[in-house]
């Protein structure tokens, strides 16, 4: 007879890693115990991260959606705004995930404990309850899906109230008037745009040469200059020396120029650290390393060949929803023996900034420095009927081929629908698809969609300018 608090397989945390770990574990057949501290189901990402800033990232599309008719709408957004009007759907969006994560795991017999877990030797987990109860729970197979929490900075005194980071600043009571933004990645980004789009005066100040310094520069052009559109400011390549509030009206950062940027509020998004502190890995033999990383090979195991560790946990940008319930499943199919799938090579990056931006493969940066002379074919939302009747003009998709033309190595995007969009390059490349095949498929019309084929039609014209180079040589 197996004890009560034996397990095939004990995940700690449940979040997007986390809780399709415990899924997979489940459909195996393994007998799983998911374990999370918070109050609820679904870790950062459901209460502080991507549920909330999606919610208010689609009030400021619908805003901006009717701007765009303003022969019918008229108006804007008055100053004293309340954030709770912003985010008026916001209980209930995550009410319904809380509970279809909750019957997801009860259907499939996920065992679910509120509470904090620590290692007690490698096979041993100790829960912690509410109440003080502590229960030792052993078991085959452990994966850590702990998620992160904002990054703080010794300089930077984040108080919540004027200083908030990315857990605080939606407890903001009203719309600011005005926003400073420290940061230049995935978060940093989303919220500038938003923010701007719903008319606050941001700027955004980062120490790269230039925001979403991993994606296509030509991407992250086009996103940038949407923004500056909308009124927003990046002072990129400076570095903030000091942040305080004046104790009026203002928060002050002043950077290493001796230029200081004021504003009404200010959101500190330099990174994300590892809620590891907690778990006493040592007891399971596990260190981090020197970058306060747990070191895992490619499917999320560490040096302890039974222990695992997916999603934001291990620190790997641009640390998506997506990427981290993939790192989730396919620890667990490779604790267990099961195919794995390759999968985890084409994960699509898609970030929610506005305008959208999206990326699969290679982008032409990459693709340069692989192939000396990869073509790249351009389709631009102006030149899309779909964009002209949406008026979401401010976008591009990019395909970058081999040097033949012929290969399809990767696909980059910016603008409306870009995540949606993505998918359909993603399974081109999958599929090993050629450019042609673009080129020989109906797309309906009018539709964003159609720019794949408008890019495919612009590789073709260069590969035959290419061709007739060759033959006249």
């Amino acid at each position: 007879m197996i004890p009560a608090n034996a397990y095939d397989i004990v995940v700690v945390g449940s979040g997007p890693a986390g809780q399709k770990a415990a899924i997979q574990g489940a459909k195996a057949g393994k007998r799983v115990v998911l374990i999370e501290q918070e109050q609820g189901i679904g870790g950062n990402c459901v209460y502080r991260g991507t549920i909330p800033s999606k919610t208010l990232r689609e009030t400021a599309v619908q805003f901006e959606r009717l701007k765009r008719s303003t022969e019918v709408f008229e108006g804007r957004l008055r100053l004293d705004l309340p954030m709770s009007v912003l985010l008026y759907r916001l209980d209930e969006v995550v009410k319904a995930h809380e509970c279809y994560m909750a019957n997801q795991l009860a259907r499939n017999g996920v065992t679910y404990r509120h509470g904090r877990a620590r290692f007690l030797s490698p096979h041993e987990v100790q829960l912690e309850a509410v109440d003080g109860a502590r229960q030792t729970l052993f078991a085959d197979i452990i994966v850590l899906a702990t998620g992160s929490r904002p990054r703080s900075i010794p300089e930077i005194p984040i108080d919540h109230e004027h200083v908030l980071d990315s857990d605080s600043i939606l407890s903001m009571i009203y719309l600011p008037r005005s926003l400073t933004v420290l940061g230049g990645g995935v978060i940093a980004c989303e919220y500038a745009s938003t923010f701007a789009l719903l008319g606050v005066e941001v700027t955004l100040i980062d120490r790269a040469p230039r925001p979403l310094s991993f994606l296509d520069k030509e991407v992250v052009d086009v996103f940038q200059r949407s923004v500056e559109r909308q009124g927003g400011r990046f002072y990129v390549g400076h570095t903030v020396k000091e942040v305080a509030w004046d104790g009026v009206s203002a928060v002050v950062a002043r950077l290493e120029n001796g230029m200081a940027v004021k504003s009404e509020k200010m959101l500190v998004a330099l990174g994300r650290q590892p809620n590891v502190e907690e778990l006493d890995l040592e007891a399971a033999g596990l260190c981090l390393d020197a970058k306060g990383r747990l070191p895992v090979n490619e499917y999320g195991q560490t040096s302890t060949s039974h222990i695992f560790a997916a999603g934001d946990l291990l620190g790997r940008p641009p640390a998506l929803a997506s990427q981290a319930m993939e790192e989730g499943r396919r620890a667990v199919s490779y604790a267990l023996g099961l195919p794995v799938g390759d999968s985890g090579h084409q994960v699509p990056v898609g970030i929610y900034t506005i305008p959208e931006i999206a990326s699969i493969g290679l982008n032409e940066e990459q693709a340069a420095a692989r192939y000396q002379s990869p073509l790249v074919g351009r389709a631009r939302f102006m030149e899309i009927a779909k964009g002209q009747i949406t008026g979401a003009c401010d976008g591009l998709l990019k395909l970058v081929a081999d040097p033949s033309g012929e290969r399809l190595l990767g696909v980059q995007i910016v603008g409306e629908d870009a995540t949606e969009l993505i998918h359909l390059g993603q399974m081109a490349l999958q599929d090993g698809a050629t450019i042609d095949r673009f080129i020989d498929t109906i797309f309906s019309f009018p539709t964003f969609a159609e720019a794949y084929r408008v890019a495919a039609l612009d590789i073709l014209g260069q590969r035959r300018k290419r061709h007739d180079v060759a033959e006249a040589a």
